[in-house]
């Protein structure tokens, strides 16, 4: 009775943790394929793809929408991996007095609430003219994009071996080859878990692509919240099915290429 009791208490705990987790996606899938379903009735009462040929028709915006938010997405990569290369190379190699500060301050856009954040931005970008423009939209999610890019490059090149540094240049090679040749390639796998998460918050960043796109600049994120808010489940849950596959994909690439030694790192 004992070994039995002592069973259900983490078989319960167990059951409740899968319902949390996989209770929400499994009504997603419902919802995807429902094409009538009515309180009281716990599953669809017909089921269908009618609503897939719907959001992917010819007249629909999901296609630009989902055009505009991959483009975005690699912009965003592009531009954070620009920036956050060197200055997690400063960050990680040289002597810089106020490294912790430095750090900090990409922080300060996840330190207070997005909302007020992106009202503020949105009111100089309509001043500047870069209001329902793409290029605005990806400067928006660049710069939340930095903090993800920055402090994981900077743990990444601070996991180099500095000996191969050493010992390149103690053969005739200058900075910027040691950099392309040895300290680069060995930085790749943490700046490829750096460019996924960045992709992935572009990819569902809803606040920024609002007050800064909409209603010129249709984004999937955007489509989401609307088809929500005016209570089309089928179409909001296709539309989440959508964003939900590059996120789990990439997941299982971060989790390869990022290793725990990196991860360690971040913020020292």
């Amino acid at each position: 009775m004992r070994r039995v009791l002592g069973w259900i208490a983490p078989a319960l705990i167990l059951g409740v943790l899968v319902f949390l987790i996989f209770g929400p996606l499994a009504n997603l899938l419902l919802w995807a394929v429902a094409e009538k379903w009515f309180y009281p009735h716990l599953l669809p009462s017909e089921w269908g793809f009618a609503f897939w040929r719907r959001v992917f028709s010819a007249r629909s915006v999901a296609w630009e929408a989902l055009g505009n938010s991959v483009l975005v997405a690699i912009c965003t990569v592009l531009a954070s991996l620009a920036l956050a290369i060197p200055a997690g190379y400063a960050l990680a190699r040289l002597a810089l007095p106020a490294r912790g500060v430095i750090l900090l301050v990409f922080l300060i856009p996840q330190a207070f609430p997005n909302l007020t954040v992106y009202v503020n931005i949105a009111r100089l970008f309509y001043q500047w003219g870069l209001n329902g423009t793409l290029f605005g939209v990806v400067l928006v999610h660049t710069v939340h994009g930095l903090v993800f890019a920055v402090w994981i490059a900077s743990a990444a090149f601070a996991d180099i071996s500095r000996e191969m540094e050493q010992a390149a240049r103690s053969i005739g090679a200058g900075p910027w080859r040691t950099f392309i040749d040895i300290s680069l390639p060995q930085a790749l796998p943490g700046l490829m878990a750096a460019a996924i998460f960045v992709f992935l918050e572009s990819l569902d960043e809803f606040t920024g692509s609002y007050f800064v796109g909409a209603p010129d600049v249709q984004m999937m994120p955007l489509m989401l919240y609307s088809a929500g808010a005016g209570g089309n489940y089928q179409i909001a849950s296709i539309t989440a099915l959508v964003l939900l596959v590059p996120s789990l994909v990439f997941m299982l690439v971060v989790e390869r290429f990022l290793k725990a030694d990196v991860l360690a790192r971040i913020g020292k």
